[in-house]
């Protein structure tokens, strides 16, 4: 129990410590992470685990079109994705297959991927 707290702290820390692009990173981690155990539920025939992290993603990104900054207009094109990405995962959810939220999990990968190059350019012009 104590150990699990220790790490629980050091989680909290490193979420209440991040900036604003390390926390989407870890949002885009997070997602991913759900998908594939939803995938694995999928496989595995759990339709309670399957639902319970295929909610997981879409709050997610959900959380992701919250947060868009619409004075962009790459705004515009990222809501559009976030809202196909949606549309898929409810699908997923209905029809518990497998192969949808692989879909999505391909794009949630070159999101994340294209995010964490972002941060490096960014980081390296500053």
């Amino acid at each position: 129990m104590l150990k699990n707290q220790g790490y629980t702290a050091y989680a909290n820390n490193k979420i209440m410590t991040a900036s604003p692009a390390e926390l989407t990173l870890m949002l885009y981690e997070g997602a991913i992470k759900f998908c594939n155990i939803a995938i694995t539920a999928v496989e595995e025939k759990n339709i309670e685990k399957a639902h319970i992290n295929i909610m997981k993603v879409q709050r997610i990104i959900e959380e992701f079109r919250a947060t868009l900054n619409h004075k962009y207009p790459v705004a515009k094109d990222f809501d559009a994705v976030y809202i196909y990405l949606l549309q898929r995962l409810r699908e997923a959810n209905l029809k518990k297959e497998k192969e949808i939220l692989e879909e999505v999990l391909k794009h949630l990968r070159t999101m994340r991927d294209t995010w964490k190059e972002v941060m490096r350019k960014a980081h390296a012009a500053s």
